[in-house]
């Protein structure tokens, strides 16, 4: 398959735009949380909006308006959508506060509350999603996806 045939690829295009601006609109929401940047964001998982919640949604909402809302792949876009933002909101969310109370323990651990560790490798926090994060990148997909339909119908 060339590489041309890929930008004839409109749910796919949808996808990589849903993607790039959910990476990209973390670092000025974060900045206006937190009055400073992170450029580390662009290539992270977590934060407001979900890149992943954006992602699947983009790609749904486009394979709706593209082949149809009524065809059974949209149906199987919607079932992957929901449990890839299931997943972002619940398993990964929980995995991070698992790694904040490890954490905490190890930081303990150093203060001398405890018995104290030779070495330790902070754990990444910020996992899943909060609710409004997921919605942040629903939204976000389903913008995508109708100004995708609009500009290549």
């Amino acid at each position: 398959m060339p590489l041309v045939d890929i930008f004839h690829n409109n749910v796919l295009i949808a996808c990589l735009i849903a993607s790039i601006l959910a990476q990209l609109l973390k670092l000025p929401l974060e900045y206006l949380r937190k009055k400073t940047w992170d450029w580390s964001l662009l290539f992270s998982t977590g934060g407001m909006p979900s890149s992943h919640s954006a992602i699947v949604t983009a790609a749904a909402a486009s394979i709706g308006h593209y082949n149809g809302f009524d065809t059974p792949l949209f149906g199987l876009a919607f079932a992957v959508a929901v449990v890839v933002i299931y997943d972002a909101t619940n398993i990964r969310r929980q995995a991070g506060f698992h790694a904040q109370q490890i954490n905490r323990m190890v930081q303990e651990l150093f203060e001398g509350k405890t018995r104290p560790v030779k070495e330790y490798k902070e754990l990444r926090e910020v996992l899943g999603h909060s609710p409004a994060e997921a919605l942040g990148g629903i939204i976000l997909g389903i913008l995508v996806s109708f100004l995708t339909w609009q500009i290549w119908p």
